[in-house]
């Protein structure tokens, strides 16, 4: 049962979503929703039941103090709005939570009620996932739906996937047989460095937000963060010469598989990107950068590269993209 404080009037309501879990490689997806709601001051106002979808004994509570008094923090997911002002205003409806353990089709149905009720005109769902994509390439992010109008009209791929889905796969094809228009947008992480938290991919995955709902989302520190985080995978790379030179290997796939992309549509992207964020109409301008202290620790290292092609990671709906391609992992 979602628990209201509050059901807001909304203004042309696009709802995002991202789960903590199997559909998570590198915090990327749960981070770029954290990071819309940190930055647009996101009110939450409602939260689904957590005994009704959670094993506490996979996803623990924690204790905590508040004045003295030990207080209970239970894992469940909650939903937030944030509204955004300019020429064309319009507001978020943020989803942000865990994978259920249960009733994911009841949970589904909570989620997909409230958007109606919101009045919610898509739904977008981030996912990332583990592949064989270097680390100092740029990040590859598709953008796929069951809908085949939806993908004509916006420019993504149809999905064809078929095999083992989580929440993310779940919660669009719940979507797609309601009606609701759904798109999930999936980042590829280096299976490589798959220690969280990965600023550059999530980056990736709001940089597509913003092309696909037209919206300018400031960057705030991220930008400084994901490079702060490439130099410090360089610096543990250059460390261990099996790491180099399989690195070296990815780029120069990626690189030949990338020449097409050099023209045409990416760059007409890019151009728009930079037109927008001139324009102070926009939206709410970027912070500036900060000094990369999202790097926090790299005392982990680098996973080993495989001497075989690892078989596809939970993350993914799909099988991991090939280097420099964007895959149509399933929603």
């Amino acid at each position: 049962m979602i628990e209201l404080e509050g059901v807001p009037e909304l203004i042309d309501p696009v709802m995002v979503a991202a789960f903590e879990g199997w559909n998570d490689a590198g915090d990327a997806a749960s981070g770029a929703v954290a990071h819309l709601d940190r930055e647009w001051k996101g009110e939450v106002f409602a939260a689904l039941d957590a005994e009704d979808y959670y094993d506490f004994q996979v996803n623990r509570p924690t204790v905590w103090l508040d004045n003295g008094v030990r207080k209970i923090t239970w894992p469940t997911t909650r939903l937030s709005v944030v509204r955004i002002g300019g020429a064309k205003p319009r507001d978020l409806v943020l989803v942000r939570g865990i994978e259920p353990s249960m009733r994911w089709r009841s949970f589904c149905e909570e989620i997909l009620g409230f958007a109606v009720e919101l009045g919610v005109e898509m739904v977008v769902i981030l996912g990332a996932l583990l592949g064989d994509t270097p680390h100092t390439r740029p990040v590859p992010v598709s953008g796929v739906t069951s809908d085949a109008d939806l993908a004509r009209t916006m420019d993504l791929e149809e999905t064809k996937y078929e095999g083992p889905t989580g929440i993310v796969g779940v919660l669009q094809e719940a979507c797609t047989h309601a009606g609701m228009p759904a798109v999930s947008l999936w980042a590829a992480v280096p299976h490589y460095v798959s220690q969280p938290p990965n600023p550059k991919a999530t980056l990736a995955l709001l940089n597509r937000l913003e092309d696909l709902i037209d919206l300018r989302i400031p960057l705030g520190e991220l930008p400084e963060d994901a490079r702060a985080w490439q130099l410090g995978v360089d610096q543990l790379a250059a460390e261990d010469s099996e790491v180099a030179e399989y690195v070296q290997t990815l780029e120069e796939a990626r690189d030949t598989a990338d020449l097409p992309e050099a023209s045409g549509d990416a760059i007409a992207r890019e151009f728009e990107r930079y037109l927008r964020r001139r324009d102070p109409s926009a939206g709410p301008a970027s912070a500036e950068p900060g000094d990369g202290s999202y790097l926090r620790d790299t005392s982990g290292g680098l996973n080993r590269p495989p001497r075989r092609k690892p078989d596809p990671e939970p993350e993914a709906e799909a099988e991991p993209p090939s280097p420099g391609e964007d895959d149509t992992p399933e929603a």
